[in-house]
């Protein structure tokens, strides 16, 4: 009877054994895959993807401009990496774009897994949260750039438009629709809201240079304000092409913008967001160097 327990005892020692092995190695994974993310060089390439979002935004706030003096122009992230490519060295840009975007994403994704530890439990699902929507954000910079960079140079209006289409005919698809014009709306208003309140200064180490700070600020609170401003153009013209049952009217931002020019006074809007997504790249490229990470 004694060796009939022993047999039976054996395989749950093994059992908990290998389930303490596996344990550990996942944790020693963990841990190699955090001491990573906090290297020097991980850290430079991916404060470097700051400057690189900085400089699409400047240049999709100056199409917007040319947009606003009746010129035409791709005022969409496709649009600001074609000039980019159109540069001395440009191809070389682009793949060093693709990189630094990357290499943000994947330090995004590794603040959502190991960050926010001493934070607050009220806080920390949020930052942790915002952290998985940043780097779906850059991700999907850094799979452009490389796309891009590939030759398939397709517009990314064109595609949005038939992406909305293609859900428009799925089933639930204009329930999906609406929640992401609504969500992307939602998200114009979080980032104004972070510009008025300033409250973007809390992932800064601010200048001790008075006139830089202010510099620093002024940029910031234009910045998110029309940052936000372009969000919520965007998702209620995603809205109200869905109610309308016009999803190939969802083309993204350069159909907000177009659509905004041809209103009253909306050349002059058109302009104030140009400025303002300027200096939202401005003070993007300013992140790269004083963001806390």
């Amino acid at each position: 009877m004694g060796g009939c327990y022993q047999w039976l005892e054996a395989p749950v020692r093994w059992s908990t054994e290998g389930g303490k092995h596996i344990k550990k190695e996942l944790e020693d994974v963990a841990g190699a895959a955090e001491t990573a993310s906090n290297s020097r060089a991980f850290v430079i390439v991916a404060r470097a993807g700051f400057a690189v979002s900085g400089i699409l935004h400047v240049l999709i706030g100056v199409i917007a401009i040319r947009l606003a003096l009746g010129e035409s122009g791709d005022a969409e992230q496709s649009g600001a990496i074609a000039q980019l490519a159109a540069q001395p060295a440009g191809l070389a840009m682009i793949w060093i774009g693709a990189a630094a975007c990357l290499g943000l994403g994947l330090w995004q994704v590794s603040e959502m897994l190991f960050g926010y530890s001493n934070a607050p439990t009220k806080t920390r699902w949020g930052k942790k949260l915002s952290a998985a929507g940043q780097s779906i954000v850059f991700l999907a910079m850094a799979l452009s750039f490389g796309s891009f960079g590939l030759g398939n140079r397709r517009d990314s209006g064109e595609s949005t438009s038939d992406t909305s289409a293609q859900i428009m005919q799925a089933p639930g698809g204009a329930a999906l629709l609406l929640a992401i014009g609504l969500g992307i709306a939602v998200t114009g208003c979080v980032f104004g809201v972070r510009g008025i309140m300033r409250s973007f200064t809390k992932t800064l180490n601010l200048p001790s240079s008075r006139p830089m700070r202010r510099g620093t600020l002024a940029l910031g609170i234009l910045g998110y304000t029309a940052k936000g401003i372009t969000l919520v153009l965007v998702g209620l013209l995603f809205i109200v092409a869905t109610l309308q049952a016009h999803p190939e009217e969802s083309t993204g931002l350069d159909g907000a913008l177009k659509a905004l020019r041809a209103q009253p006074f909306g050349s002059y809007v058109l302009i104030f967001i140009g400025v303002g997504l300027g200096c939202y790249g401005i003070y993007l490229m300013a992140k790269s160097r004083l963001a806390r990470m």
